[in-house]
């Protein structure tokens, strides 16, 4: 497979890479990426939830009146369920929501991703990912042709420093080292810019 190599500051080309089909030409299956998408998610839970059980809440356990000859229900503690203030029956409490999925499935998932992206022709490889100074205004420049989309930026694992400070005030792009890629950052934007490096060390990865 042959994807062009552009300039990342002019989005010029100025070349051809050669990825390997087998990592980077497979066919995406929805059911894949779920599975990796759901493990990701359920990993990113907290899980703090919490709620009272009756041995938590506050208050007396005396009975509040007697059984019978009220004419109202019969009631024990003002801790039960049924009153404002009371227990919670059944309720959440702290948990861990993750669990393990094979190392073929998550290899597979991020296979089908980029493969995915480059299917939709929203993957586009750059020499280098660099700016020459930090500000704002100059990576808004830049990234203008991707008509204010969502772009997730992969670079080598020392990303450069005026690039990251540039991006950060952008809601709208993220950037990450090659080893931090990932199936749900890389479906949820709408544009993959990936340098050189990157992509290669990825191939190297995937294998």
């Amino acid at each position: 497979m042959k994807l062009n190599l552009h300039n990342f500051l002019n989005h010029a080309v100025i070349g051809e890479l050669e990825l390997d089909d087998g990592i980077f030409g497979v066919e995406p299956r929805k059911d894949i990426l779920f599975r990796v998408v759901h493990w990701q998610l359920a990993k990113r839970r907290q899980g703090t939830h919490n709620t009272k059980e009756i041995g938590d809440v506050r208050g007396s356990t005396k009975k509040i009146y007697k059984q019978k000859g009220t004419g109202g229900a019969r009631h024990g503690s003002k801790r039960g369920p049924q009153f404002r203030g009371g227990a919670i029956i059944f309720g959440p409490h702290p948990r861990d929501y993750a669990y393990d999925l094979p190392k073929k499935i998550r290899r597979l998932g991020l296979r089908m991703a980029l493969a995915d992206k480059i299917l939709q022709e929203r993957l586009m490889v750059v020499e280098s990912l660099s700016l020459d100074n930090p500000k704002t205004s100059h990576a808004v420049s830049i990234l203008k042709p991707f008509s204010n989309e969502k772009v997730l930026l992969i670079d080598r694992e020392d990303i450069n420093q005026n690039l990251a400070l540039g991006v950060s005030n952008l809601h709208k792009v993220d950037i990450l080292p090659q080893i931090g890629a990932n199936v749900y950052d890389i479906l949820n934007k709408d544009w993959v810019v990936i340098s050189q490096d990157a992509i290669k060390a990825l191939e190297a990865r995937l294998k």
